[in-house]
């Protein structure tokens, strides 16, 4: 512990939940990401004297959680794949609301992107990162960035086959099911 700022111990902890939330949306599965995560902080922790203050630390941290979690990926190349979804939806625990059953829908429509895609419309949208912030977490152009975003939203919205404003919220027969108003 000798050596280590007290800023950046603040700091390291300070970004667990939004390592946490990008984490999820690459691993699609809340342990792995909960390791990917601590993997990350240790790598962090141990390099830290390779970080240089004044620079951003969130897009650093997001960069070593990245790469470990392709390093995982390419260690696990031979493990089975639940690709179809069959184990996981046995798993599934079934939404009491129409709120979870959106957010199941938006889940299983970003599982269908590519990978890259994910990653961009993620670190935009969900975890608040500029196009450049996240052309250097993926070590690409920020034109890349862009591109990628944009199929992801094209791709999202054709996968929940969303057209306008009056595709938000539930359709007429899940509104009334649900007694709420359509928005």
């Amino acid at each position: 512990m000798a050596g280590v700022s007290q800023g950046f111990k603040t700091d390291l902890l300070a970004s667990i939940p939004s390592l946490r939330a990008f984490a999820v949306s690459l691993t699609q599965n809340a342990d792995k990401a909960d390791d990917l995560v601590q993997e990350t902080l240790v790598k962090a922790w141990d390099k830290h004297g390779s970080f240089q203050p004044g620079t951003n630390l969130k897009a650093w941290l997001f960069t070593i959680l990245r790469n470990e979690f392709y390093s995982q990926m390419r260690k696990r190349g031979r493990e089975v794949q639940d690709s179809d979804g069959i184990m996981t939806a046995r798993l599934a625990v079934h939404p009491a609301q129409q709120g979870q059953l959106d957010l199941k829908d938006f889940r299983s429509a970003l599982e269908q992107l590519p990978e890259d895609q994910r990653e961009a419309i993620i670190l935009i949208g969900a975890s608040g990162f500029s196009y450049e912030e996240a052309a250097e977490i993926c070590g690409c152009a920020v034109g890349t960035i862009k591109s990628r975003v944009s199929r992801a939203r094209s791709r999202l919205q054709q996968i929940l086959q969303i057209s306008g404003e009056d595709d938000y919220g539930p359709d007429a027969i899940s509104a009334q099911v649900m007694g709420t108003p359509v928005i």
